[in-house]
């Protein structure tokens, strides 16, 4: 998640002022607060990170993580940040919520985005191999994401289990979220000659034949690293 934000939204960050970076719900260690902070430095020098949770002990706990361009405080879904943030990142914070509940807070943290602001709320596995999400601006949802290290996918839609609280219940026939992972299984398999060469060719090939189905909106150059986006419009409940 942190590499394709660097990659879709580093201009956005380098253009700000003084970009903030959001990192809401981080979760029991301030891990990937700090990686965010280095892998956005890595394109926008400037930006900051906040590391935002809801327990005051894990606060405390994050606390000796602090640093130039790093600070953790208490707080959920309000943002508890000076200004209006460039970016917020919710990684596995809303799948305990209701589905009914998500349409509300997407339009909550939304509307503390600063103009040209993203909101990236997902789920991903607990270290990382497979992940989904959506990317919103203050208009609404715009793309579904879906990354895999492909060394360990058996198909794409193993990745249905990682779908966000918004689509997680809607993977069943007749919804388009289950007719894009059929038709990505079917180009996948398609593409088994393939996978003689490498796991990633194998995924290249099949979405090269998924974005002649679908709106596919990124290019071989995000594929390569395991990733495809398709226009949210497409897949939406």
């Amino acid at each position: 998640m942190d590499r394709w934000i660097a990659a879709v939204h580093g201009r956005a960050l380098r253009a700000a002022a003084a970009p903030v970076a959001v990192d809401l719900g981080y979760g029991a260690a301030p891990w990937t607060a700090v990686e965010l902070l280095a892998r956005l430095r890595a394109v926008a020098p400037g930006v900051r990170v906040v590391g935002v949770e809801i327990d005051p002990a894990r606060v405390a706990a994050a606390a000796p993580y602090a640093r130039e361009g790093l600070t953790f405080v208490r707080g959920g879904f309000e943002v508890p940040v000076a200004g209006k943030p460039v970016l917020i990142r919710a990684a596995n914070v809303l799948r305990q919520y209701d589905e009914g509940d998500v349409a509300g807070v997407w339009a909550r943290l939304c509307g503390r985005l600063a103009p040209g602001g993203l909101l990236v709320e997902g789920t991903c596995d607990e270290i990382g191999r497979r992940h989904v999400w959506v990317a919103l601006t203050p208009g609404g949802p715009e793309s579904l994401t879906l990354a895999a290290r492909l060394g360990s996918l058996g198909a794409p839609s193993d990745l249905a289990e990682r779908l966000p609280k918004a689509l997680i219940h809607r993977n069943v026939p007749g919804e388009p979220v289950h007719a894009f992972l059929r038709d990505f299984d079917r180009a996948w398999a398609a593409a088994a000659p393939y996978a003689p060469l490498s796991a990633r060719q194998r995924w290249v090939r099949a979405v090269t034949s998924l974005a002649g189905e679908w709106p596919v909106l990124d290019d071989a150059r995000r594929w390569r690293q395991g990733e495809v986006t398709v226009d949210w419009a497409a897949v939406a409940p």
